[in-house]
C-alpha cells in the first residue's frame, strides 16, 4: 500500500488508434453501478472497469438500508409523516460541514429516488420496526436508523424514521441482491463491464481535462480514452498508510469494514490532477451495545465515572463520544431490572456486584463518582426526566435495583468497527473540485471516495452511504453523459 500519487499520462503520448468511448466508470458497486446505468440510459457509450472479479464490492457486504425519506411509499404506509423540509432540517442539523445545495437536492428528489430503488426490480416492505437496533431482525421495510428522536436534534426537526431495509433478514448481504438487480439493468442499458481490469492512472489534456484512463488487467495495458471519468471507487480503511496519516482512530484495535480495493486509489486519482479532499480525518467507528433495546434504559460512564452521552444515541454517536474519553475507556451500568444479555456482544459483560460501591471499586473509578452518577440520574429518572443529556423518555428509567452489571465500552475491549468518511471534494453534479472551488474539467466522482452526505461519524445514520452514493451516482453519470 502506498499513499503516493499516480502519475497523470499526457493525452499527447496516446497512440493515435486508442480505443475511445464517451464515459469510463471506475468501481462497480452501488455508486458506480447506479452512474454507469444512468450515464447509459441518457444516450452514452459506456464502459465500466472493475478490479475484482464479480461486481458489488463493499457495497455488496452491507445490511442493506438506504436513508431515504421525504413521504416515501413505506413511511406513508406505516403512518409515518414526513417532508424533504424535515429531513434537510435534520441533516443540516446533524452534518459537521453542511453543503446545503446537495442536502436540498437528496432530500427534495429522496421520493423519486427510492421510487428508482425500487424500479430495478424489487420492493421494500411496507413495514415498520419500531425497537432499538442496528438493523431490522427480520424484513421489516422501515426503522430509526439515526438520531431523529436524539437530543437536540428531535427539537430542530420532526422525527421520523428513514432506514428503509432491503426484505432480506439478517446484518449481511442484503445489499447483494440489489447489486444483482443493478448489474442485470446495467447489461440491458449496454454498458461494457470489464472485471478483473483496473484503472492505474488518469490521461489528462494539454488544458488540464481529464481525457481518458490507464488500464490495466493481470499483465495487460492499455488506455482508453473518454468524454468523462467518474471515479467510484470506495474509500481507504483498507490502505493502512492512509489510516495513519488521516485516521488513526481507525488503528489496530478496529475491524475494518471494506474490501480488498478499499485501498485510496480513486480518491489518490483524484488528487493527482488536483482535485480537493474534505473530511479525511473522519472516520464512523461503532460498537453497538443493543439490541435488546432495555438496555439503552441503562447509563453510559467514563473512567471517571461520569456520563458523557444520551445513551439513546445512535450507536456511531455514542462511540464517537467514546472515543473523546480518558484512554477511550467507558462502561454501561444496568441493574438487576433491566439487563439482558445480548445475543451477539460486541460489548463484553464484565460482572455483576452486589453494590455500586463494589462496582466502583471494580472498574477502577474513583470512590463515590459513580454512587453519585447514579443517584443523580435515578432521581430524576423516577419521575421521566433527564436534565443532564435529555435521553428520550421512551428510554428513562431508574437502574435501582440491584445487583447491577457492567458491560465494556472501552476501546481494545468491545470490538469496534469503522471505515472511512473522507473524499473528493464534488460539486452536487459529482464534477470534482480543485481545493479552491474550481471544476476539474471531465472529471466525476460518487461513492465513498467523494465527499457530499455522509461526513461525520457522529452524524452519521445506516444507510447514508447507500443512498447518497446511489443518489450521486446518478447525478454524476447523467452529467457526464452530458458533458
Amino acid at each position: 500500500m502506498t499513499t503516493e500519487l499516480p502519475e497523470v499520462v499526457a493525452a499527447s503520448t496516446l497512440p493515435a488508434d486508442c480505443e475511445t468511448t464517451d464515459v469510463v466508470v471506475i468501481g462497480f458497486g452501488i455508486a458506480g453501478g447506479c452512474a454507469a446505468l444512468e450515464a447509459a440510459r441518457s444516450g452514452a457509450r459506456v464502459v465500466l472497469l472493475e478490479r475484482a472479479a464479480t461486481y458489488g464490492g463493499t457495497s455488496a457486504m452491507s445490511g442493506g438500508h438506504f436513508y431515504l425519506g421525504g413521504g416515501t411509499a413505506v413511511q406513508q404506509a406505516t403512518g409515518h409523516e414526513d417532508s424533504p423540509e424535515e429531513m434537510y432540517k435534520y441533516l443540516m442539523a446533524v452534518s459537521r460541514d453542511p453543503e446545503p445545495e446537495k442536502i436540498r437536492a437528496f432530500c427534495d428528489d429522496s421520493v423519486e429516488h427510492f421510487d428508482w430503488i425500487e424500479a430495478l426490480g424489487f420492493e421494500f416492505e411496507r413495514s415498520y420496526f419500531p425497537g432499538k437496533a442496528v438493523i431490522q431482525p427480520n424484513t421489516e421495510g422501515l426503522m430509526f436508523t439515526g438520531n431523529e428522536k436524539v437530543h437536540p436534534f428531535r427539537d430542530q426537526a420532526v422525527p421520523a424514521p428513514r432506514g428503509h431495509k432491503v426484505p432480506v433478514p439478517g446484518d449481511t448481504g442484503g445489499t447483494q441482491m440489489v447489486m444483482d438487480l443493478l448489474s442485470k439493468r446495467v447489461e440491458e442499458a449496454g454498458v461494457e463491464v470489464r472485471y478483473e481490469t483496473g484503472a492505474t492512472n488518469l490521461v489528462v489534456g494539454d488544458d488540464g481535462a481529464v481525457v481518458g484512463v490507464a488500464w490495466r488487467k493481470f499483465k495487460e495495458t492499455g488506455h482508453l480514452r473518454a468524454r468523462s471519468v467518474i471515479v467510484a471507487a470506495g474509500g481507504f480503511v483498507m490502505n493502512p498508510e492512509m489510516v495513519q496519516e488521516f485516521t488513526p482512530a481507525l488503528g489496530a484495535k478496529l475491524f475494518v469494514l471494506g474490501n480488498t480495493y478499499d485501498d485510496g486509489l480513486g480518491i489518490r486519482l483524484g488528487e493527482s490532477v488536483g482535485a480537493g479532499v474534505k473530511f479525511m480525518d473522519q472516520p464512523f467507528i461503532t460498537a453497538p451495545f443493543y439490541p435488546p433495546s432495555q438496555l439503552v434504559t441503562g447509563i453510559i460512564v467514563n473512567k471517571l465515572g461520569d456520563r458523557f452521552v444520551a445513551e439513546d444515541s445512535y450507536h456511531a454517536r455514542t462511540s464517537g463520544f467514546v472515543m473523546d474519553q480518558p484512554d477511550q475507556a467507558a462502561y454501561l451500568i444496568v441493574d438487576s431490572a433491566h439487563i439482558e444479555h445480548p445475543s451477539m456482544p460486541l460489548c463484553p459483560f464484565i460482572d455483576g456486584w452486589e453494590t455500586v460501591a463494589e462496582m466502583e471499586e471494580a472498574l477502577g473509578i474513583p470512590e463515590g463518582r459513580l454512587q453519585r452518577t447514579l443517584a443523580s440520574y435515578n432521581e430524576h429518572a423516577r419521575q421521566g426526566e433527564d436534565p443532564e443529556f435529555h435521553k428520550h423518555p421512551d428510554w428513562i428509567e431508574p437502574q435501582d435495583q440491584g445487583p447491577w452489571g457492567a458491560y465494556d465500552l472501552t476501546l481494545g475491549k468491545a470490538l469496534y468497527a469503522g471505515f472511512t468518511l473522507g473524499g473528493m471534494r464534488t460539486s452536487v453534479d459529482g464534477e470534482v473540485l480543485a481545493e479552491d472551488g474550481h471544476v476539474i474539467p471531465g472529471l466525476y466522482a460518487a461513492g465513498a471516495c467523494a465527499v457530499n452526505i455522509a461526513q461525520d461519524g457522529k452524524g452519521y445514520a445506516s444507510g447514508t452511504q447507500l443512498a447518497e452514493g446511489s443518489y450521486f451516482g446518478r447525478r454524476a453519470g447523467r452529467r457526464a453523459a452530458r458533458a
